[in-house]
């Protein structure tokens, strides 16, 4: 049965962006994006979306008829602050504190919190976010705990329910491939290999099995990684 509510699914146009996008399409009556230009280095992911949205819904009929408006907000405050790996041209390598220094502070606390503004004004009340516990470098704000804390602050903020779905959290990167397939088979996921962007470098040069990438980055290691453990297991 179809969810009568309307989804905004915070939408990077990275592969676990676009499995939620698909999951959300799959169960809610409408679903909205919002997308966020924060000065990241890999800034190329900005671009993809528009391609990734298009060619869904050229896939996916059915989804076409669910699928709303896009949003991009500029914070380009939060790259001119952040000084990591993600924002300026630096080795991607551990910190003191064992985070990577791809760890953006803040980043998921403020997408979400904005994406909430946005889902109130739009008659949105679920936030959909790729957030993992499973594959992921330890960063906070991408942990369960974290999550479900910031669903009661900005519910209670808000004085209105706005509930935080985050289908991944649990799931490792195969079993997001996994997912993908048994949402829209090979059609979708030939499609994440295509049009998805993940490498933190930014490079599109190279199309590999699991998609275009450095090869050698975290964000294209774990990629790789997911796909070859997705593949092996089939």
């Amino acid at each position: 049965m179809t969810d009568p509510r309307t989804a905004l699914v915070l939408f990077s146009g990275g592969q676990d962006s676009t499995a939620c996008l698909a999951w959300a399409l799959d169960r809610y009556a409408r679903v909205e994006t919002i997308g966020f230009d924060y000065g990241q280095r890999h800034r190329i992911e900005l671009d993809c979306r528009q391609t990734v949205r298009r060619e869904l819904a050229a896939a996916f009929p059915h989804w076409a008829a669910r699928l709303g408006e896009d949003h991009v907000l500029d914070l380009s405050l939060l790259g001119q602050i952040s000084a990591c790996a993600l924002t300026e041209a630096r080795a991607i390598e551990l910190q003191r504190n064992g985070l990577p220094n791809t760890f953006v502070p803040g980043r998921n606390l403020l997408f979400l919190g904005f994406a909430a503004t946005l889902a109130y004004r739009r008659g949105a009340s679920v936030l959909v976010g790729g957030m993992c516990e499973t594959d992921f470098s330890g960063y906070p704000d991408c942990r369960d705990n974290t999550l479900k804390a910031l669903q009661v602050a900005l519910s209670l903020g808000l004085d209105a329910p706005m509930t935080i779905e985050t289908p991944l959290m649990w799931l490792t990167k195969a079993q997001t491939w996994a997912l993908t397939d048994a949402l829209g088979g090979e059609r979708l996921n030939a499609l994440i290999v295509e049009h998805t962007h993940t490498c933190y470098l930014g490079q599109r040069g190279q199309l590999y099995p699991w998609g275009h990438g450095c090869g050698s980055c975290p964000a294209c290691t774990l990629r790789r990684q997911g796909w070859e453990a997705w593949q092996a297991a089939r």
